[in-house]
């Protein structure tokens, strides 16, 4: 499968998007990567013209907790099918009271404190500190924001994303200390795919969902009842956007630095790796192996 493109634009599902309806010419491809398996079969097909992947972030029926998911299969599995842009979809908590319920933010920046996940393809003898200053493709993100406030959605261009390890929610303690940080949303999975993607030299961007406010907030009080209702309504709003977006795209990557990230970023001389780790590897790397 390794350099066949069945598709340039990757859809990653958060919590209540389990599929895309409109996706024509469907077919479902299961891949086994050098990373194990991904968290569910891609479903490829059309949109709007476009030639879309997506799969579903937990699996289809929610089975898998943030810390479970494999996201390194997840990325490099995009990558083996020739993907060169990812949307990823996520619900989050708001941490400032001018971010509401049911608005969108865009994320420029991530905070990660996660504990437990593998946030790197490499190891083993092969040695690459990509640049993360910028975590999210500032183009693919503009992207996003014209197609969302185009629709007339309350959308926020730029923000720090915290992402904690979960599954349990913060302490009402942590979330005020998160405050105090000028963090402006939270959610449990933007790490490590933001990482891995950078290092698969994928543009990748996030359309965050604000499904409640979170523990901080001492206003009305938060229920199951209305996140599943707000989290309903945001799945709607993302699929709109979604389809605005890929109007436009595959961008072409001329006005970013994501697909070159591992220029310069590999200090290990490749000729000294075992054979082994280099095919594991390849899918990222093989324009960088003599």
């Amino acid at each position: 499968m390794q350099g066949k493109t069945h598709a340039e634009i990757g859809v990653i599902g958060g919590s209540g998007i389990y599929q895309i309806e409109g996706l024509q010419n469907i077919k479902e491809i299961r891949i086994e990567t050098p990373f194990g398996k991904p968290s569910d079969s891609y479903i490829i097909g059309e949109l709007e013209g476009r030639k879309i992947a997506f799969l579903p972030r937990h699996g289809r029926g929610h089975r898998i907790l943030p810390s479970e998911i494999n996201y390194r299969a997840n990325i490099i599995g995009f990558k083996m099918l020739g993907v060169t842009q990812i949307i990823s979809i996520s619900a989050v908590g708001s941490m400032k009271k001018e971010i509401e319920p049911l608005s969108i933010v865009i994320p420029d920046q991530l905070f990660d404190r996660t504990k437990l996940r593998k946030s790197t393809f490499f190891g083993n003898g092969v040695v690459a500190h990509i640049a993360f200053d910028k975590p999210f493709c500032p183009a693919l993100s503009k992207i996003l924001y014209e197609a969302a406030s185009g629709l007339g959605l309350k959308t926020q261009l730029g923000g720090t994303y915290i992402c904690i390890e979960g599954p349990q929610f913060s302490t009402k303690a942590e979330s005020r200390i998160y405050r105090q940080w000028g963090v402006d949303v939270i959610g449990m999975t933007g790490i490590p795919e933001a990482k891995l993607a950078r290092e698969a030299e994928i543009c990748y961007a996030t359309l965050a969902l604000v499904t409640d406010y979170d523990v901080w907030y001492e206003g009305e009080e938060v229920t199951a009842e209305m996140v599943m209702e707000n989290m309903r309504k945001n799945v709607e709003n993302a699929k709109k956007v979604l389809r605005e977006a890929v109007k436009t795209l595959p961008y072409d990557g001329s006005r970013c630095t994501c697909r070159t990230a591992l220029k310069n970023s590999i200090v290990t001389d490749l000729a000294k790796v075992d054979r082994e780790t280099l095919e594991k590897l390849r899918p990222i790397i093989s324009k960088y192996i003599k």
